[in-house]
């Protein structure tokens, strides 16, 4: 019985289960995908996220090199590039190839040429160790199918002293733009939550605030 027991709560730790099917339901297929990105580019989405000012408040510093992670169709791009400037290398990270391929796009019209792209996995960014300064996680972590072993894959690629940002919508109605309950069912954790499993990973809490109250928050972290 003992053994049992120890076998369930192995099968349905985070570690093991897939704990974002609900949020990742869209992402399954080119039509669902093409739906996101009307979401991901909405000028309401753009307005409440609030990119050059989101950038500011992460504190990212010239010449480092800064992880997108989950990069969707690049939003933070832009901003990125310019605050870590020619010197900085901003690496643009997604499980979808052609959400990449749009974010690569917008890119080459701007003329950016600090940006890379990498095609990750769900339980590996495929970064180089030790390599990142920073890692940001913009409304992505709730996506994280296993969250344990994308939290160690980051830690991995994060130099000694490095920092991981969670920018992650609150767990409650309201929260999100698609509608007032949407954000109750599509968020598998609570900022307390969260901020616990990122802990539990190997990181420290430097810093908690909202960035959009009652909508979304910022928790930044630091490997120890």
């Amino acid at each position: 019985m003992r053994f049992a027991s120890w076998l369930l709560l192995l099968v349905l730790s985070p570690a093991w289960c897939q704990v974002a099917r609900e949020a990742n339901r869209d992402y399954q297929t080119p039509e669902g995908r093409a739906k996101v990105v009307g979401i991901l580019e909405s000028p309401s989405r753009l307005a409440n996220l609030r990119p050059a000012e989101l950038v500011s408040r992460l504190e990212v510093r010239r010449s480092s090199t800064v992880v997108d992670l989950g990069t969707g169709t690049g939003n933070l791009l832009e901003d990125l590039s310019a605050a870590v400037g020619p010197d900085g290398r901003v690496v643009a990270e997604d499980i979808q190839q052609d959400f990449l391929d749009r974010a690569r796009n917008r890119m080459r019209k701007s003329g950016l040429k600090n940006v890379t792209f990498v095609l990750g996995t769900e339980t590996d960014p495929k970064l180089p160790a030790g390599a990142a300064d920073l890692v940001i996680v913009l409304d992505a972590y709730h996506h994280f199918n296993y969250p344990e072993r994308m939290l160690a894959a980051i830690r991995r690629s994060l130099h000694p002293g490095g920092r991981l940002a969670i920018v992650e919508y609150h767990k409650k109605r309201g929260a999100m733009e698609i509608s007032p309950d949407f954000a109750l069912t599509h968020i598998r954790a609570g900022a307390a939550q969260v901020v616990e499993e990122v802990k539990a990973a190997g990181y420290d809490l430097l810093w908690q605030r909202e960035h959009a109250p009652g909508r979304q928050y910022i928790a930044m972290f630091r490997v120890h």
